[in-house]
C-alpha cells in the first residue's frame, strides 16, 4: 500500500500491471433529478454540467471523443491503456438500445481497459443490470454510485432522491453480478460534522449490505456558480470546510475504512470557472501536497481503526447551514 492508503494507481498496477488514465466521456444523457421525473432543479450542489463539467462534449461521437481525451492527457500520459468514464449526468437513463451501443464502441477500443459507469441507484433496471452483465464479461466494468451520505434528513436537504435502500438494493445486485460499486460520499454537507461522516463511512465499511465496499471516492463539498448552494452561500447561510479542518476529517475517514476499498480520490476540484467557495480547493497539486504531508506526518494507515465498534467522536465540526431549503416537491 502506498501513500498510506490503497489508491486507484495500486489497484490498476495490481489487476492490469500499469496504471491506467480515465478518459472523461459524455453519453448525452440526462437525470430524473432534473427531467421532471423527481424533480428539475438537481441535486443543490450539481452544476448544469452534471458532474462532467470536464468530460468532452456529447455531441461527438464515442470514438471521437475518446481520441479527444487521449490527446488533452497526452502531456501527462502517452501509450499505455484507459478506463473509458462516463461520468456526465446520470449515465444509465436512457434506452438499454443505446447503451448498450455506447458502451460497446468505448470496451471496443483495444487500449480501454475498463469500463466505470456514473449513475444513480434508482436508474438500474434488470434489462440494464443484464447489459452490464454482459459488458462486464468482455472487459472490466465498474458502477459509481452517489451515495453522499447515509443520513435521510441531509439526503432530502441535498435533493438526493432515493432514500438509503435504494442504494442499498442496488448495491446488492451489482455485488451478485460481480460488478464492483465505488460510492461517491462527499465530505462537509450542511450539518454534518466528523460523526455523521463516520456514520456513512461505516456503513460502506462494515454494515452494508455487500459491506467492505469496493472503492469510494471523497469528495470535498464545493459551491459552484448556477447553484442552489451558491445562493445558500452568498446569503451567509452555509460556510465550507477550510483545509485545516478538511484534513484531519479526511484521515479520520480512511482510518475507519476497509483497507481492501480503493480510494479513488480524496477531494476532488470543481471547474475554476464556477468554483465559488473553498477557495483553496483550486490549488490541486498544492491541496494534494498538503494531503500527503499530513498523512506522512500523521502515520496515517487506511483502516486503522477498521473494524471497529460505534464510537463517541470527541471532536466536532460547527454546523455548516443556519436554514435549509426546501425538500424535493415542496
Amino acid at each position: 500500500m502506498e501513500n498510506h492508503f490503497y489508491s486507484l494507481n495500486d489497484y490498476c498496477r495490481e489487476q492490469f500491471g500499469e496504471k491506467l488514465y480515465k478518459l472523461s466521456l459524455n453519453a448525452g444523457l440526462c437525470c430524473p433529478n432534473r427531467d421532471g421525473t423527481l424533480d428539475t432543479r438537481g441535486c443543490i450542489f450539481c452544476s448544469a454540467g452534471g458532474s462532467g463539467d470536464f468530460a468532452a462534449p456529447a455531441f461527438l461521437p464515442i470514438g471521437e471523443q475518446i481520441d479527444a481525451a487521449k490527446e488533452r492527457v497526452s502531456r501527462k500520459f502517452s501509450g499505455g491503456r484507459y478506463i473509458a468514464y462516463f461520468q456526465a449526468y446520470t449515465n444509465t437513463y436512457g434506452p438499454v438500445e443505446y447503451l448498450e451501443q455506447i458502451f460497446t464502441e468505448a470496451i471496443s477500443r483495444p487500449e480501454v481497459a475498463a469500463l466505470s459507469i456514473a449513475t444513480r441507484p434508482d436508474c438500474l433496471p434488470p434489462e440494464v443490470l443484464s447489459l452490464l452483465a454482459r459488458l462486464r464479461a468482455r472487459k472490466p466494468v465498474w458502477v459509481e454510485l452517489g451515495l453522499q451520505t447515509v443520513h435521510e434528513d441531509t439526503a432530502r436537504l441535498i435533493r438526493r432522491g432515493y432514500p438509503l435502500s435504494c442504494f442499498s438494493e442496488a448495491w446488492s445486485s451489482l455485488h451478485a453480478l460481480r460488478i464492483p460499486v465505488i460510492a461517491h460520499v462527499i465530505l462537509g454537507l450542511p450539518g454534518e460534522g466528523p460523526q455523521e461522516i463516520y456514520e456513512t463511512i461505516r456503513y460502506l465499511s462494515k454494515s452494508g449490505p455487500c459491506a467492505p465496499i469496493d472503492g469510494v471516492k471523497l469528495q470535498l463539498l464545493h459551491v459552484l456558480e448556477g447553484t442552489d448552494l451558491a445562493e445558500l452561500y452568498r446569503a451567509g447561510r452555509l460556510t465550507v470546510l477550510p483545509l485545516e479542518e478538511y484534513l484531519p476529517l479526511l484521515a479520520g475517514c480512511l482510518k475507519r475504512l476497509s483497507p481492501s476499498t480503493v480510494v479513488h480520490r480524496l477531494t476532488g476540484d470543481g471547474p475554476k470557472r464556477l468554483l465559488l467557495a473553498p477557495a483553496w480547493s483550486a490549488d490541486k497539486k498544492k491541496v494534494l501536497n498538503a494531503v500527503n504531508r499530513y498523512f506522512r506526518d500523521s502515520g496515517l494507515r487506511q483502516g486503522e481503526l477498521y473494524p471497529a465498534p460505534k464510537e463517541t467522536v470527541l471532536i466536532s465540526l460547527p454546523k455548516r447551514i443556519k436554514t435549509g431549503l426546501p425538500p424535493s416537491g415542496s
